[in-house]
């Protein structure tokens, strides 16, 4: 079988680009911020605090808890999120690691 594209890219870019496309949504962004403030959540609450339909905002969760961002708990018909806060971490250095590399060239060395 031949090369996928991702292939061509280290495992930290490719870890990278899976993330940014999981941000890359402002409801997945406004549900990071949900959790971030409340601390945890039932999905019920995502849904009223959000305004969109139940089944949008649990494919929005998916893909967060795909990432491994968020992590959940099922306590009969109710499922609570929360930050995962090893993968915050992670993602957290991920994106420093990345910001870091670049050093701001003295003016005129730059377009």
């Amino acid at each position: 079988m031949g090369l996928t594209k991702s292939d061509l890219f280290t495992k930290e870019q490719n870890n990278l680009a899976l993330v940014a496309k999981a941000f890359a949504h402002p409801a997945r962004v406004a549900i990071i911020h949900f959790l971030i403030k409340t601390n945890a959540c039932v999905n019920g609450d995502l849904v009223q605090e959000l305004g969109l339909a139940q089944p949008t905002v649990s494919q929005h969760l998916r893909e967060l808890k795909d990432i491994g961002i968020i992590q959940g708990t099922i306590e009969g018909p109710r499922v609570s999120y929360c930050i995962n806060p090893t993968r915050w971490n992670e993602i957290k250095d991920l994106f420093n690691q990345t910001f870091e590399k670049f050093k701001n060239p003295i003016q005129g060395d730059c377009c």
